[in-house]
């Protein structure tokens, strides 16, 4: 059998890639994540830690690692799909949310302000990213990103 650890490592650069370009589009273009987009932003960086840390763990652990990362993709996708619909019934979606308030409040929020602080209004109209939305690009990411650690999760020995 191959070793699956080249994939986490290359799923963990796509998260940190991600985040990066999570970053640019925040300060260069001055898009102001919402709460629902904090969260997938945590996802990504759940998807980041396991695959980075279980790819230097023995074989038999990988397994428990991809486990681990289908979850945080299953998380991530749910959350970028009630992003969508959040965006698509914008009446949902309305002032400051109790979510931002709780999500600004714990530590890493305090710690990391620029890349967990929530500013933005989740039905806020932002312009596309390619002809797609940035939850739709997050959507399409956690569905990749599952895929690709599902594979490891199911490989034959």
């Amino acid at each position: 059998m191959k070793s699956s650890k080249p994939l986490l490592l290359l799923i963990a650069a796509i998260c940190i890639a991600l985040l990066g370009a999570a970053l640019y589009l925040q300060i260069v273009e001055e898009m102001q994540p919402c709460p629902l987009c904090i969260i997938q932003r945590y996802l990504f960086c759940v998807i980041a830690l396991v695959c980075l840390i279980f790819a230097f763990l023995p074989r038999g652990a990988t397994r428990i690692g991809a486990g681990l990362g289908v979850l945080a993709a299953i998380g991530g996708a749910a959350t970028a799909g009630w992003h969508l619909w959040v965006k698509a019934h914008p009446g949902v979606s309305c002032g400051i949310d109790p979510l931002e308030t709780s999500l600004n409040h714990i530590a890493p929020a305090n710690m990391f302000p620029l890349m967990f602080q929530a500013d933005g209004l989740c039905a806020a109209p932002l312009p596309p990213l390619f002809g797609l939305s940035i939850p739709q690009w997050s959507l399409i990411w956690f569905v990749i990103l599952g895929l690709a650690l599902a594979r490891v999760l199911f490989k034959r020995r």
